[in-house]
């Protein structure tokens, strides 16, 4: 489980693409720090499996379905990408519970500057933008957001805004985005677990 606070800004140094998989290999000085083969470590919202360690540099490989539900296969050798380890049992709950399992790739339709901070709106699809609610958690590309707006159910273009102040564009991939930028997107996992229980009811 992850908490969606990034605590380093990867960089992607080699993309290796074949039929069968898609192999990362990121170089992270910070968190590489006890990593080890077979753990777990969130890339851009993406939960994957540490699979080779070497020096500053650690392996991620995604699989077909990865690739296909989430914007990683967008990703090109030289960009920057957030990272988290999974939170430790003993350690501070900063965000919101994330588990790494995209729900769906979103759109940046806006970026407007709000004094030193920024407010992005997404674009998203149908599918997931009922989970989304004013006040509510989000999570984009693997950071925890607080959903400053949405737009209505029955709107023709689904989307919901953010507010992201200066340490975050610092720290994270959201001071690279342009209009157009995709995005992985995970809601709020409890707001699913209600829908499911209500449907039962």
């Amino acid at each position: 489980m992850f908490t969606g606070i990034v605590s380093e800004l990867g960089l992607v140094s080699r993309i290796s693409r074949s039929a069968e998989i898609t192999a990362l290999d990121i170089s992270a000085p910070q968190t590489v720090t006890g990593l080890r083969i077979g753990d777990s470590i969130a890339v851009n919202g993406v939960c994957l499996t540490a699979v080779t360690i070497e020096g500053d540099i650690f392996t991620v490989e995604a699989m077909h379905e990865t690739l296909a539900r989430s914007s990683l296969a967008q990703l090109d050798e030289g960009v920057a990408v957030n990272l988290e380890r999974p939170m430790l049992a003993s350690g501070r709950f900063d965000g919101h519970i994330v588990q790494g399992h995209v729900d769906a790739v979103g759109t940046v339709v806006s970026v407007a500057a709000d004094g030193a901070a920024k407010r992005f709106t997404f674009s998203v699809p149908d599918t997931v933008a009922r989970y989304i609610v004013e006040k509510g958690s989000i999570t984009v590309d693997g950071v925890s957001l607080t959903v400053t707006g949405v737009t209505p159910v029955a709107a023709r273009q689904q989307t919901f805004e953010v507010a992201v102040i200066p340490h975050t564009l610092v720290a994270t991939v959201f001071g690279k985005y342009t209009v157009g930028s995709a995005v992985n997107i995970e809601v709020d996992v409890l707001a699913k677990y209600v829908e499911r229980l209500v449907e039962v009811r």
